[in-house]
């Protein structure tokens, strides 16, 4: 099960946003700089650096999201979360990343939305 970190007042805030006639992008790159601190703080099991090299942030319009894995790394899942039928403890770096670095990406998202909301006339 994936961690999930709900903000409350998101939603509203993107149909005010919306309303007010933006795009949402400033959003997407608030999302992508929140992503990419946790991205910087996961720390991988290290065999041959190929799980390291997949981690990679990205933003949307709703969600800061961090990845690791390809079709190149497919045991990115089964590291972080574990495969007891397979004797694989879980090493769960990306939600250690996430805890971990709270207090940063809290600040960088609270910053921004702050100055998002004070761009929307009538806030």
């Amino acid at each position: 099960m994936a961690d999930v970190i709900r903000v409350r007042g998101a939603r509203n805030l993107r149909r005010t946003l919306r309303r007010a006639g933006d795009d949402l992008g400033n959003l997407r790159a608030l999302h992508s700089q929140v992503a990419g601190v946790v991205a910087r703080e996961a720390r991988p099991p290290r065999r041959t650096g190929a799980l390291g090299g997949s981690v990679r942030p990205a933003g949307t319009k709703t969600a800061a999201i961090v990845r690791a894995g390809f079709a190149s790394v497919p045991y990115a899942g089964p590291i972080h979360w574990g495969w007891p039928a397979r004797n694989i403890t879980a090493q769960p770096f990306l939600s250690d990343a996430a805890t971990g670095s709270e207090g940063i990406w809290i600040a960088i998202y609270t910053v921004g939305v702050e100055r998002i909301i004070g761009k929307v006339e009538g806030v």
